[in-house]
Order: structure tokens, then C-alpha cells, then sequence
């Protein structure tokens, strides 16, 4: 049965409205090849969606093009301005966008452990409103929560969890309070960091994968065939409690100590690094955990570096044509979908380090990617993701030297064949993924998209 003219309409509005979400501003006659559209048809379009204050004329398609034919048009970003939170046990982050995700403001604030339920709620609220002040955001449409902890799949609401602080569970119901003219939403922060990852990151390639989430704690998400993956109760990549061996104990239902979390959250990560003799030296907010990574990472990368996946932390001999210490090309591999933000590993010192200093801290990646390939061993012999990518603070602190180590320990103890890639994004995922999703539930609304 044919499409009815309204229905047909409906449709091309929404391809041309993608089309310039995805590649930006176009002119009629882009749109016109793009969607295939004739030319009368995507005229009243372009009509339609002008009156309707969804798009706009934003500039010409060149100096030597003048007229109806060369003026592009886009969508009208101040049309609704969006927020997005990380919420983190330690802390707030906030930015404000528009329509189109161009970030107008953003800030965070800590929140101690001994700050009170009330007052810690007052205080992230209040930053939100700030920062939404700062950017001129009148037209506040969707709120986006990255946070810890399991979301139910029934209500969206985040469930009661035993560690995590109680105010993260009254955030968003306090946030729809002072800004009721605004949709809030709360996800799962480390699955919010792998769509970031899909979208903008090392997994733009990638239709299944898993993110294994490695920062102050841990988690996983897993994306099979496109689709992030939730679970019947919304517990999916909760890692932590994965039993291993080597944490002396055993998890619960209530705590994750015993658990993986045990060997590879940031506080057992200082542990390990102390064990090797290393003390780190935080930057910012950093984990101590990262810190502790990143100048592992760069200790090794100094002078003759060190290779990757070796377990005795002997140097071999020098590296050169800008290698990184694992024998890799240094920063990520570029998917085909186009350069992904390089992966900060840090740069190699003038001098090297002295050879203790560098077997040491050689010593520590082994024993960390150890560990890791623990978790990852697990869930690559039960789905099969083909690649693994190391996400959050560590993760992209670790970069290429520590993604190889794991990836070769992984060949070692499960069949399947896979990829491990350091994060593109890092701590940052969380927030990006965040935009992403209110981003496209606005989207999704304003302009009638399924």
C-alpha cells in the first residue's frame, strides 16, 4: 500500500532533517542529490520546514555562487538548548548546548563523601541553573544523566545501590522540579561512555563491541549489532562483581569488594603501582589510578621503551620512527568512518628514564593488563565481541602500551579473536554520551523522527 501524501511528506522531512544533522548545513540542490528527491519536492521541503522554524538560510555554498540556489540551509539551533550531567560519587560535571550539540557553557563542582543528602543535591542543582544561566539557554528541552548504578528498565528511574551515594538517586527527580519546562533522563554512565565511543570514538567501526570502564570504578557495557544491550533488570556490565581470582574473597549482591573491582578500581590500581614502587602524582581530578597509568606509560615510553606484553619488564633495544613502547604505530587505529581523536599517550621524555625506574613501571603494566585480561577473558569467551575497548580515565592513560599488553595476554587465555583499543575519549565519554542521547531525544521530538 502507497504512502499517503502526508505520510510521504512526514518522511522527506525527516531524511532532509538528518541529512543536515549529519553533515551540517546543505543547499537545495545537495538536498536534491542526497536524498533523491526531485527538485519542486525538496523545494517545498525546504518551505515547510523553514515556516515550521526548524531550519534556516545560515550562510551561501561559496563566493561565486549567489542566489536561491546557493543558500545553505540548517537547522535552527537555538530551536532547544540541551544539558547534560556526569555524575560521579566525587562530583558534578555540566555542559549546555544547542540544538546542533555546540557546547555554550559548562563547569563541576565536587561533592565530598561527607556532604549530606540535601545539601549535596542543592549543590548540583544549582550548578545545573548556573550553567544553563551562563549560556543563555532559554529554551531548555531535554536533560541528559550519566550516572553509576543500575537504571530500572521499567521507569528509566536509577535503583537503589549499595555504595553509591543516596543524592544521586533524588538528582533527577530534584532537577525536573526546578526545571519542569525540561524532559530529565538518567542512563547508565559507562554505557553512555560506549555510545560516545560508537559515535565519536575507537568503535565508530564497530557494530559489536564492549567497553570495559576503567576510572575511579568499574564497569562494562556491551553493544552487539548495533544495540546497546541493557538486560532484563538494566544489570548488564556490572563487572565489578565478576569473581576472580587473586582478590582473596568473594562479591555479593550488596558489594563489589572481592569482585574484579577489587583488582582493577583505581584504588587497588595505586595499590599494585605501590607494590612496584611507583606513587603517583594526580593532575586535576584525575584518578589516582590513571596518574599512576599515565606516568607508567610514560616512564616506559622514555628512551628505549619497552615491549608490549613482555612479563619479565626487560628493556629491549631502541624504538624509533616514533613508535609507541608497545611496537604499535602510536595513538589509535583510525576506523574508516574517519580520524578518531587521538589517544593522549604521553609524550616520551628528553632523556630516558633510568633502567630500574623503567623496568619497574614495565613490571606494573604487565601485572595491570594481567588483571584486566581477567575481566575481559570473561566476557570475551561469553560473547565474543571482537573488540575490546578500554574506556574512562585509565583506559585512555594506559593507551596503546596497556591496550597491547591486554590484547595479547587475551590471545593467550580466550579463543575468540580479539582487538583491544584504548579509549578516544576517556573520562570525557560519559558527559559526550550524555549530549548524544538528549541530543537525539530532542531531535527526535521537534522534528517528528521515530
Amino acid at each position: 500500500m502507497p504512502a499517503s501524501p502526508r505520510t510521504a511528506r512526514a518522511i522527506n522531512d525527516r531524511l532532509a532533517l538528518r541529512l543536515l544533522q549529519d553533515r551540517g548545513p546543505l543547499t537545495a540542490g545537495q538536498l536534491k542529490q542526497l536524498t533523491g528527491l526531485s527538485r519542486p519536492t525538496v523545494a517545498d521541503l525546504v518551505e515547510r520546514l523553514t515556516t515550521a522554524g526548524l531550519i534556516e538560510v545560515v550562510g551561501e555554498a561559496g563566493e561565486q555562487r549567489r542566489g536561491p540556489n546557493a543558500k545553505l540551509y540548517g537547522i535552527v539551533a537555538d530551536r532547544a538548548h540541551l544539558v547534560a550531567l556526569d555524575v560521579r560519587t566525587e562530583g558534578v560535571a555540566v555542559l549546555v548546548s544547542d540544538l546542533v550539540g555546540r557546547v555554550l557553557a559548562e563547569a563541576s563542582v565536587p561533592i565530598g563523601g561527607d556532604t549530606g543528602t540535601g545539601p549535596a543535591v542543592e549543590r548540583a542543582v544549582t550548578l545545573v541553573e548556573r550553567v544553563v544561566k551562563e549560556a543563555g539557554a532559554d529554551r531548555l528541552h531535554t536533560v541528559g544523566i550519566g550516572a553509576p548504578g543500575l537504571i530500572d528498565p521499567a521507569s528509566g528511574e536509577l535503583r537503589d545501590s549499595s555504595g553509591l551515594p543516596a543524592w544521586h538517586r533524588r538528582l533527577a527527580a530534584a532537577l525536573q522540579e526546578r526545571l519542569p519546562e525540561a524532559r530529565v533522563s538518567v542512563e547508565n554512565e559507562t554505557n553512555l561512555a560506549a555510545l560516545a565511543e560508537q559515535r565519536e570514538g575507537v568503535a565508530r567501526d564497530r557494530d559489536t563491541f564492549v567497553l570495559l570502564w576503567l576510572g575511579h570504578g568499574t564497569g562494562a557495557a556491551v553493544v552487539l549489532d548495533g544495540a546497546l544491550r541493557r538486560g532484563a533488570s538494566g544489570g548488564t556490565g556490572e563487572i565489578g562483581f565478576l569473581p576472580v581470582p587473586g582478590t582473596g574473597g568473594l562479591p555479593s549482591a550488596t558489594d563489589c569488594e572481592g569482585g574484579f573491582h577489587s583488582l582493577a578500581g583505581s584504588a587497588a590500581i595505586v595499590a599494585l603501582a605501590a607494590e612496584h614502587g611507583l606513587e603517583p602524582s594526580p593532575e586535576g581530578d584525575e584518578p589516582r589510578g590513571a596518574a599512576a597509568v599515565r606516568e607508567a606509560v610514560l616512564t616506559v615510553g622514555g628512551g628505549r621503551g619497552v615491549e608490549a606484553g613482555r612479563g619479565d619488564g626487560a628493556a629491549p633495544a631502541a624504538q624509533t620512527g616514533g613508535e609507541a613502547a608497545s611496537g604499535r604505530a602510536a595513538g589509535p587505529r583510525t576506523p574508516p568512518g574517519g580520524p578518531a581523536e587521538p589517544t593522549p599517550v604521553a609524550p616520551r621524555e628528553a632523556d630516558p628514564a633510568p633502567d630500574a625506574a623503567r623496568a619497574a613501571a614495565a613490571r606494573f603494566l604487565d601485572a595491570l593488563a594481567d588483571r584486566l585480561a581477567l575481566g575481559a577473558a570473561s566476557v570475551v569467551a561469553v560473547l565474543d565481541p571482537g573488540c575490546v575497548v578500554l574506556g574512562g580515565e585509565v583506559g585512555r592513560a594506559g593507551g596503546e602500551v596497556l591496550a597491547a599488553r591486554v590484547e595479547e595476554r587475551l590471545r593467550r587465555m580466550a579463543p575468540p579473536p580479539t582487538e583491544v583499543r584504548p579509549s578516544g575519549l576517556g573520562g570525557a565519554a560519559v558527559l559526550r554520551g550524555a549530549l548524544l542521547t538528549a541530543r537525539e531525544s530532542a531531535q527526535a521530538q521537534l522534528f517528528g523522527t521515530p
